[in-house]
């Protein structure tokens, strides 16, 4: 039997970038649904509109994807930028003037 070995260019971080109408009330309804949808499925705010996932691997990650496409409102832009574990660890964060350390990876095995 072969066995994958889990590394950082295997592990993948899910972005989610996204710029929806809210001039009417039916159209923050679907945008605060769209926010939902991205929390319920596993999702982190990031910023008020870049929401981020870890996936334990690219099968996870495409998962993921097609579930936040069926979430898309009608009207909007959404962006979708993933990610290897490699390439988010160098990530540098900012609050004000003070680094933040990047946040660890889930030690938790995702099975699905």
């Amino acid at each position: 039997m072969r066995q994958t070995r889990l590394n950082a260019y295997r592990i993948m971080w899910l972005f989610v970038f996204f710029d929806l109408p809210t001039t009417t009330k039916k159209e923050r309804r679907r945008a605060s649904g769209f926010r939902k949808s991205l929390l319920d499925d596993g999702f982190s705010m990031m910023q008020y509109s870049v929401y981020v996932r870890h996936c334990a691997s690219r099968e996870s990650m495409n998962v993921h994807i097609k579930r936040v496409e069926k979430a898309i409102p009608e009207l909007g832009h959404v962006n979708i930028l993933p990610v290897t574990d490699k390439q988010y660890g160098n990530i540098i964060n900012f609050w004000g003037k003070k680094d933040i350390p990047l946040e660890k990876a889930p030690k938790q095995l995702e099975i699905f």
